[in-house]
C-alpha cells in the first residue's frame, strides 16, 4: 500500500513538472486566439508559484530546460525574491544558474528583469550581487546599453548603490558636460538638441527623440533604416504601420528561421509570388542554420500543419501559430531523409499559406499515416472543431490497432490558461509546447516526458544533465 502511494505521488509530481514545462516553452503571457493576456499572465503566475511552493530545486533546474526567455526571466525574479528558502546545499548550484540564465538572455530582456528586481523591490544581498555582477561583466557594452536603455540602467544603478564607470553616471544623471569624451553619448547629447544629429543614434534611442523632435513618422522612417538591425527591421515590416508607409530592406540570410517565416507572412500575396524563389532559398538556408545550432536527424517524416484561421493568432501574437508551422515545415524538410507535409487545408506552395478555414486534423492526419513514416509531427493549436475529436479518434484507433510503433508527437505553440497547460489532442500522444520552430530538438528531447511513461527520477536525472550542459557553456570547468 506505501508503495503504491509512494509511486502515484511521483507520477504527480511528475506530472506537475511536465505541465509546468510544457507552460514555460510556449508560454509568454500574451493574448491568443481564444485566451486574453490577463487569463495567460493568471494561469502562469500560478504555475510559477506553485511549481516553487512544492519543488523549488528543479523549478530552478528549469532555467537549463531550453524554456523561453519570458519564463527564464520569470523564474530568476520569484528565485531572488524567495532566497531565503533556498536549501544550504542547493544555494551555489542556484546562484550560479540564476547569474548564468541573466547573462544569457538578450541585453533587453535582462535589462527589463533587472528592472523588475527594482520595481519588485526585491532588495537582499543576492539581488545586489547579481546586478553588480551583470553590469561588470558586460562593462564593454555598457556605455550602448546605457545609451538603449537609459532608464532602466539608472533606476538599477541607483536601487543597487552602484558605482557606475567612466562617463555612464554623468551622462544618466544628466550631469552633462559641454561635451562628452565617449563618442556614443556625445551624438546623443547633440541630439537631444539637434533633429538631425539622431540618425547617428540606434533606431529604438532615435524613435524617442524623433517623437520630441516632432519628426513625421515617414520620414523619420526613411532616414533611420541604416541604423536599424536586422531584427528591428523584421518587426517593424510585420507592423501594419510599415505595411502602409514603407517597405524595409530586410537580410533574409542573417534572419532566424522562425522570425524570418513570420516576415513572409506579413507579406502581400503578391510579393510573395513575386519573390517567391528568394523566399523559398532563404527558409531553405535559415532552416540549415538553425539545425548546423542545434543538430537534429529523422528518417522518412510527415507534418501535420494546422494553417485554420485560428493559425492568424492575435493582434500581440500576429499570425504567429502559422508562422511557426511554416518555419516547422521548412526545418522538418531538412532534418528528414524523407517528408510530406499536409496541411489542414491543401495550398499549393508553403510560401503562399493563409490562415483560412475551420480545424481538419483528421484528414491531413489519415493521409500523412498513409504514408507509413517514422516519425508524425503535428503543429497546431489542439482546437479541433471539423468534425470535433475527429483527429483524437483517428489517433486512438491508430495506436490501439494498426500501429503503435510509430512515433507521433504533438507539439502546440498556444497555451491553454484554461487548464495551465497546452491543449492536447489525444491521450495517445504526447503534447508538448513549442513557441520557436529552432526550439524542436529540444521539444524532441523533452517529448519523453510528455507521454507519461517515464518516471520521476527520469525527468529528474534529465533536468541535472541539462544544468550540467548549460552550465558548462559558461564554466568549462563545471562539474569535472
Amino acid at each position: 500500500m506505501a508503495s503504491t502511494w509512494t509511486e502515484r505521488q511521483q507520477q504527480v509530481e511528475r506530472e506537475d513538472l511536465v505541465m509546468f514545462i510544457n507552460a514555460c516553452l510556449s508560454c509568454t503571457g500574451q493574448r491568443e486566439f481564444y485566451d486574453e493576456a490577463w487569463g495567460q499572465k493568471l494561469s502562469l503566475d500560478f504555475l510559477h508559484d506553485y511549481i516553487l511552493g512544492n519543488y523549488r530545486l528543479l523549478y530552478a533546474r528549469t532555467l537549463a530546460a531550453g524554456i523561453n526567455h519570458f519564463n527564464q526571466g520569470q523564474i530568476i525574479l520569484k528565485l531572488l525574491a524567495t532566497g531565503k528558502q533556498t536549501l544550504p546545499e542547493h544555494r551555489q548550484e542556484e546562484g550560479t544558474l540564476i547569474a548564468s540564465t541573466l547573462n544569457a538572455l538578450p541585453p533587453q530582456r535582462a535589462w527589463k528583469v533587472l528592472e523588475q528586481i527594482r520595481k519588485r523591490r526585491i532588495n537582499n544581498r543576492r539581488a545586489r550581487a547579481i546586478a553588480r555582477d551583470y553590469i561588470a561583466q558586460h562593462h564593454q557594452r555598457l556605455d550602448f546599453d546605457a545609451v538603449k536603455y537609459r532608464s532602466k540602467v539608472s533606476g538599477i544603478a541607483t536601487h543597487n548603490h552602484l558605482k557606475l564607470p567612466g562617463e555612464v553616471g554623468p551622462f544618466l544623471f544628466r550631469d552633462w558636460p559641454q561635451q562628452f569624451e565617449t563618442e556614443l553619448f556625445e551624438k546623443f547629447r547633440k541630439a537631444y538638441y539637434s533633429q538631425d544629429a539622431i540618425y547617428a543614434l540606434p533606431f529604438t534611442v532615435a524613435e524617442g527623440l524623433a517623437a520630441k523632435h516632432q519628426i513625421p513618422r515617414n520620414r523619420f522612417l526613411a532616414r533611420i533604416e541604416a541604423q536599424m538591425t536586422q531584427a528591428e527591421k523584421v518587426r517593424m515590416q510585420q507592423s501594419t504601420e510599415c505595411d502602409r508607409n514603407s517597405k524595409l530592406t530586410v537580410d533574409l540570410k542573417r534572419t532566424p528561421i522562425t522570425k524570418l517565416a513570420l516576415y513572409c507572412l506579413s507579406l502581400p500575396i503578391k510579393d510573395r509570388k513575386a519573390r517567391h524563389t528568394e523566399l523559398t532559398e532563404a527558409l531553405q538556408q535559415s532552416a540549415q542554420a538553425a539545425l548546423h545550432r542545434a543538430p537534429l536527424r529523422l528518417g522518412k517524416v510527415a507534418a501535420v500543419l494546422d494553417c485554420s484561421y485560428s493559425s492568424s493568432g492575435s493582434n500581440e501574437k500576429r499570425r504567429r501559430p502559422l508562422g511557426v508551422a511554416l518555419a516547422i515545415h521548412y526545418l522538418l524538410q531538412a532534418a528528414s531523409d524523407q517528408y510530406q507535409a499536409f496541411w489542414t487545408l491543401p495550398i499549393s506552395d508553403p510560401i503562399l499559406v493563409q490562415p483560412r478555414g475551420q480545424t481538419d486534423l483528421a484528414t491531413p492526419l489519415l493521409d500523412a499515416l498513409a504514408t507509413h513514416p517514422d516519425v508524425v509531427v503535428i503543429l497546431s493549436d489542439g482546437w479541433e472543431n471539423d468534425p470535433p475529436n475527429g483527429a483524437a479518434e483517428v489517433l486512438r484507433v491508430f495506436r490501439r490497432r494498426l500501429d503503435p510503433s510509430v512515433s507521433i508527437l504533438h507539439c502546440n505553440p498556444v497555451f491553454n490558461a484554461d487548464d495551465f497547460s497546452v491543449r492536447n489532442l489525444s491521450s495517445a500522444v504526447p503534447t508538448v509546447g513549442l513557441r520557436d520552430a529552432e526550439d524542436l530538438p529540444t521539444v524532441l528531447g523533452f517529448a519523453q516526458f510528455a507521454d507519461g511513461k517515464s518516471s520521476l527520477g527520469d525527468l529528474e536525472q534529465y533536468l541535472k544533465v541539462r544544468v550540467q550542459q548549460f552550465l558548462s557553456k559558461f564554466n568549462p570547468h563545471h562539474g569535472s
